[in-house]
Formats: structure tokens, sequence, C-alpha cells
């Protein structure tokens, strides 16, 4: 994904941020490309669903068009067991 897309959103902490790339960050079952808000240093999950972290669907929920509802999918596809 495009780091212009997190640019001046709102985060969940009610913040509107640019947040931050960090492309590769480990969890239990692989790596991530992650974002992360300058303010609350929340950590977001952008190339698919880990429970580890905060994801963007929680972003989507203040940023109604930040999100296609075929990206939404295809992320959530690729998800880690809960």
């Amino acid at each position: 994904m495009n780091l212009k897309k997190f640019q001046n959103i709102k985060c969940v902490c009610n913040g509107t941020v640019n947040f931050e790339l960090i492309n590769d960050i480990e969890c239990d079952w692989g790596n991530h490309t992650v974002i992360v808000c300058p303010d609350c240093q929340e950590i977001f999950s952008i190339d698919n669903y880990c429970p580890a972290f905060h994801d963007m669907l929680d972003l989507a929920k203040n940023n109604f068009k930040l999100f296609t509802d075929e990206e939404k999918f295809d992320y959530t596809l690729n998800s880690h067991p809960n």
C-alpha cells in the first residue's frame, strides 16, 4: 500500500496524523508492514490482519473512504489465526 494513503487521516486516538511506516516488524506468525501513529504510538498492520497489532479495519471506522471493499476483503483473506 502507498504511504500517502495514510497521511492526514484520523487515528483511533482521534488525532488527525501522518502515520509513519515500518517495513518489517515481527509477530509470532511472520513479518509485517505496519504504520505507527506519531501521537499515541499505536501500531497498525497494513499487509494483513494480525491479532498482535491494531488493523486497518480499525482505521476504516473513522475514515470511511480510506479502503475499498476489495482492499478490505484481500486484507482479511490473508489473516493470521486468532
